[in-house]
């Protein structure tokens, strides 16, 4: 049986008042997150549609049962990105046009690469999100806590769910490839497309939300995966925050973020195995505390008392 819980969660995001800057004692956090909104849709019908052409192919049915309780997950995080990209649009319509670059860019992977070199794609880039999550679920109370409930509901519930599902992508590509040299030499095309959508949704929240509303943060996001746009981007938040204070990892022990870097390249390594990496203990009061009271995925720090 598999171990994936397909959770339905309605957020609270049907109103047109969900800030652009959610957080306004972390902006940097608070675009990372955003980008992760216009990114999810493109990326997780990607998924979807990759793991469904893979399914007939997965020979061992509890892996074919794993594949299938994957998709429905990724489908529900689309859908719930998919609320909080309305919520944002409603207040500032041009970013339609940022989110249907970012899935059009999506739709032309899938049209022109093979299964296998989506399915890689798709491991390469799940396997980092162990790593890369488990720093802002440890720091939750300094990194979601300060923010919009509703947002950050949204964040936590969809992280969380990231972790659980941590070996799937990997499983599904071993099951169906399986070739290690293969899925490491997509590793460059991976990280041009990501530069790619970086440079979509930078561009499109400085040009979409007035700076007054938010807008202006888009700086904090690098527009590419080079040394020269991170560096620019921290000279940004140099000069719109206080870095010391407001940046992304403000707080987190530098011991953590070297953690996390060994982490991502452990991640990208042919013996790794995301299944036995380490685990945020906030995931796992999360779904003890949805168990108990699903009404609190949606309001995260006012249903109950969070753990």
């Amino acid at each position: 049986m598999s171990d994936l819980k397909i959770r339905r969660v309605r957020f609270d995001l049907g109103g047109d008042d969900v800030p652009f800057n959610w957080n306004p004692q972390r902006p940097a956090f608070a675009m990372q997150c955003n980008l992760v909104t216009f990114f999810a849709p493109g990326f997780e019908k990607f998924i979807v549609d990759a793991t469904r052409e893979a399914l007939p192919l997965i020979r061992d049915p509890r892996q074919a049962e794993e594949a299938n309780d994957y998709l429905r997950q990724e489908a529900q995080h689309s859908a719930a990105h998919l609320s909080h990209y309305r919520a944002l649009a409603r207040r500032w319509p041009g970013l339609r046009e940022t989110l249907d670059e970012v899935i059009a860019s999506y739709d032309r992977l899938t049209a022109t690469k093979p299964l296998a070199w989506r399915l890689a794609y798709t491991a390469v880039i799940e396997n980092t999100f162990t790593p890369y999550f488990k720093v802002f679920l440890d720091h939750e109370n300094k990194l979601f806590a300060t923010g919009d409930e509703r947002v950050a509901s949204l964040f936590l519930w969809h992280f969380v769910e990231e972790i659980e599902h941590r070996s799937s992508a990997q499983m599904v590509y071993d099951a169906v490839h399986g070739d290690f040299l293969y899925r490491a030499r997509t590793i460059p095309g991976v990280v041009r497309h990501l530069s790619e959508v970086l440079g979509i949704c930078r561009r499109g929240f400085e040009k979409q939300v007035p700076a007054e509303d938010g807008g202006v943060y888009a700086r904090l996001l690098p527009d590419r995966i080079t040394v020269r746009s991170l560096l620019a981007a921290n000279q940004a938040a140099r000069e719109l925050t206080d870095p010391r204070r407001q940046g992304t990892y403000a707080g987190v022990p530098k011991r953590e973020m070297v953690e996390m870097l060994v982490g991502l390249v452990r991640s990208q390594g042919p013996g790794h195995d995301p299944t036995y990496a380490k685990l945020p203990p906030f995931a796992d009061r999360w779904r003890d505390r949805y168990d108990e009271e699903p009404k609190s995925a949606a309001h995260w720090y006012s249903v109950g008392v969070a753990g």
